[in-house]
């Protein structure tokens, strides 16, 4: 049996955790406050969003998977869930506190402002389950000091102030959460290393098999699902690690492996097109002059 629970609504979502509606927008939570959790006979729950919701955990208290992966929840994990976003629980079957903290925030509240026309280059909001933030102590400690920033706002009266002061310091929270996901790319540098060298071996096989006759040129999202990451995460790693987005990363791959066809002179540039994924050949002679200075024909020429 399936419970579904939706987050859309701010003074719901307050009133369910047990806390008071200081702004029908945005709220900062104290799970401890909330009442002990009793989710009843049901085996899943689905929690459908349509609200920001971003929760620093403080104790285990069941898995929540989110696509194909499930997070821990460990103590010190920050998780992030978008508008549009569901997530799983196996429900517990047992009564429990919850501990930690939550900042929620309706899109609406970003309607005009900066943030609102950047949300969508926080892409922390679109990582698998597994690819959640793990914080240092000082790290919880900022991060919940930027909670406390914004719960000072939401408490003042409302002016003219309020709600340029509330959004600007939830982007200064992001902005926090994406310093501290770079750091987390550095420290499990070795872990991103193996990642490289898979990505390498599948670009090898993709070209070296027909699979690219058969599944097109190679995207990043098709990588990405062969190495169990979301396909954001794995663009800012390889970002990370390279210095190239995974598509230029990708294509530059490709026209590696199209230099060295072209020299087949036993097929034509249209045959090595096909090949390579390329639905349409000119398509594939544009990417290589792109790429190259010169079109299959003058490469091959020349060469």
């Amino acid at each position: 049996m399936e419970k579904t629970i939706q987050v859309n609504n701010i003074d719901e979502y307050n009133q369910n955790n047990n806390h008071k509606t200081l702004h029908p927008l945005v709220s900062v939570l104290d799970y401890s406050k909330a009442n002990v959790r009793d989710w009843g006979d049901a085996d899943t729950l689905r929690f459908q969003y349509g609200l920001y919701s971003v929760v620093l955990k403080e104790v285990v208290c069941g898995d929540i998977r989110y696509g194909k992966h499930t997070y821990d929840y460990q103590a010190g994990t920050l998780v992030f869930f978008a508008p549009g976003q569901v997530a799983e629980m196996q429900n517990p079957k047992i009564r429990y506190q919850p501990q930690g903290h939550g900042l929620v925030f309706h899109p609406d509240l970003l309607i005009g402002t900066n943030l609102g026309r950047s949300i969508s280059h926080y892409k922390f909001f679109h990582y698998e389950s597994h690819e959640a933030l793990h914080l240092s102590e000082d790290e919880q400690k900022m991060i919940l000091d930027c909670f406390a920033k914004i719960e000072f706002e939401l408490k003042q009266p409302i002016d003219k102030h309020s709600k340029k002061l509330i959004v600007s310091n939830i982007e200064l929270f992001l902005d926090y959460c994406q310093r501290f996901y770079d750091r987390q790319f550095i420290t499990r540098e070795h872990v991103n290393k193996g990642i490289l060298e898979r990505f390498e071996t599948l670009m090898h096989q993709y070209f070296e098999t027909d699979q690219a006759q058969v599944n097109g040129i190679p995207s990043v999202s098709y990588f990405a699902n062969e190495l169990h990451l979301s396909a954001n995460y794995f663009g800012d790693l390889i970002k990370k690690e390279t210095g190239l987005t995974a598509k230029d990363y990708i294509q530059n791959k490709t026209i590696d492996v199209a230099k060295n066809r072209v020299f087949d002179t036993d097929k034509t540039i249209n045959e090595i097109a096909f090949e390579m994924g390329f639905k349409y050949p000119q398509h594939f002679t544009r990417l290589f002059k792109q790429r190259v200075g010169q079109t299959p024909n003058e490469y091959r020429s020349l060469n």
